[in-house]
């Protein structure tokens, strides 16, 4: 089977039949989707900074495969779930999750649970035990429905061996978990939810806010590589087939060895991914047993089928450290967290196979993943048609002391109908254009800029 690609030469006709209806929803500059034109400028992708370490794994039930981390914020609290795993068999009921907390997501504890016999001691934070833990990967369920004993959900599972196992065609798959606390876990059902996938790596789900229904992204392999495909279900239990990732034209098709796929915090109907990509023959340390180098790429979708990949370099680099070129590291965690006044914590993994494997803190600023850049000289861009739908225009930007951004806003003749002064500082959230004269109306927006970065603007009340 081939790759599946889509042509973005196809979509802007199809967008700008009808003015963009954006609401007041933030839109963030990981894409062109409201770009018409451009001069002088592009989009940028903006590297993490990386932070301390937060939790190394080496407790006798955790171990120097300990991965496929996740990181739920629940009101004051941080938790991250992980395999506890010394290097058994995927299919080991030996496998354990464990949970780790935080109330700043920096410092992280293991609480002393008592649940579960591992490591020869039940005074550990092991949540359960078996073939499940291999990929059991927890979220925090949204859905305003969700009944109080099921206000956390997971998938776990993996197929058994046999012939053409990776392509679904052996027994097993993914299992639903349900729980109150996020502590005491139980089956939804006694056999798989999904079961058409491989699986081996985290197979991560989530409720869709803007449509209404639960989002699962799993592993699957797909012109031998490793690939990620889509479903969504109502109710958690039934769940349509798999859809494969598409791509545009020209994008290169590589191993994603997980996918780390999440709504933006701030802008939910925007999926956010983190990819892991697994150059498979490379082999850094030659002293390591295992072949395989990885970093962290970054991608966004619309709709969790069509991806954009306007950055195909990476996201996050091995860096200096050697033990990060050996297989399997820099794995993103899956989940975002608001650690500070616009800063995002964001997790990933380091010495995958080494007795001191950890996972590392990376911090971005609130939304700026990416964002639409202008150097020294200058340049500008023009929207598609947009529907204004607030009183005023709110920009997420940054500047040098010498650069400048001005909005213009132009009627559906081409005049200015309104535009900011010279705007130039570093602001999350500036209020920077008067537009409720203009509420109801369709405009487009003309933004000049010079050694700035536009990260997401909004219309707001």
């Amino acid at each position: 089977m081939k790759p599946i690609l889509f042509s973005l030469m196809v979509l802007p006709s199809v967008l700008v039949a009808q003015p963009l209806d954006l609401g007041t929803r933030w839109e963030l500059f990981v894409d062109e989707y409201l770009v018409a034109e451009k001069k002088g400028l592009a989009l940028k992708l903006h590297e993490p900074v990386k932070r301390e370490i937060v939790l190394t794994t080496d407790k006798p039930w955790e171990g120097h495969t300990c991965a496929y981390f996740s990181v739920i914020q629940d009101g004051k609290k941080v938790l991250m779930y992980y395999r506890g795993s010394s290097g058994g068999s995927d299919h080991s009921d030996a496998q354990v999750t464990c949970v780790a907390e935080s109330t700043d997501g920096i410092h992280f504890t293991r609480p002393k649970l008592g649940l579960i016999e591992a490591g020869g001691t039940k005074d550990n934070n092991v949540i359960w035990r078996g073939v499940e833990s291999h990929n059991f990967s927890p979220f925090l369920d949204a859905n305003p429905s969700a009944k109080a004993e099921e206000r956390f959900k997971a998938l776990g599972g993996v197929k058994q061996p046999g012939k053409n196992w990776h392509q679904g065609e052996t027994p097993g798959g993914l299992y639903a978990f349900a729980s109150a606390d996020g502590v005491h876990w139980k089956k939804m059902r006694d056999t798989p939810v999904i079961t058409k996938g491989a699986f081996d790596s985290q197979n991560l789900a989530f409720f869709d806010t803007t449509r209404s229904r639960y989002a699962c992204f799993s592993r699957i392999f797909l012109n031998k590589v490793r690939a990620v495909q889509s479903h969504h279900s109502a109710d958690f239990l039934g769940w349509s087939d798999g859809v494969p990732h598409a791509y545009a034209e020209g994008v290169p098709w590589e191993h994603f060895y997980t996918s780390a796929t999440v709504p933006c915090p701030t802008a939910p109907h925007l999926f956010l991914s983190f990819p892991k990509r697994f150059m498979t023959s490379r082999h850094k340390v030659t002293t390591h047993k295992e072949k395989g180098v990885s970093d962290a790429v970054f991608m966004s979708s619309r709709d969790g089928v069509h991806w954009d990949r306007p950055f195909l370099e990476a996201w996050v680099r091995p860096g200096p450290d050697p033990l990060n070129w050996t297989d399997r590291n820099n794995m993103t965690a899956n989940g975002i967290v608001v650690t500070g006044e616009g800063e995002w914590s964001l997790y990933i993994s380091e010495h995958y196979r080494h007795p001191d494997h950890r996972i590392r803190r990376l911090t971005v600023r609130k939304q700026g993943f990416a964002s639409m850049h202008a150097d020294a000289k200058g340049g500008s861009f023009t929207t598609k048609p947009i529907k204004v739908t607030g009183s005023k225009l709110v920009l997420n930007y940054a500047t040098s002391a010498a650069g400048s951004v001005q909005v213009e806003a132009l009627d559906e003749s081409g005049a200015v109908a309104a535009k900011t002064v010279e705007i130039y500082g570093d602001e999350f959230e500036a209020n920077v254009l008067d537009t409720s004269k203009l509420a109801g109306k369709t405009i487009q927006l003309r933004v000049m800029m010079k050694d700035a970065d536009l990260y997401a603007w909004r219309f707001a009340e």
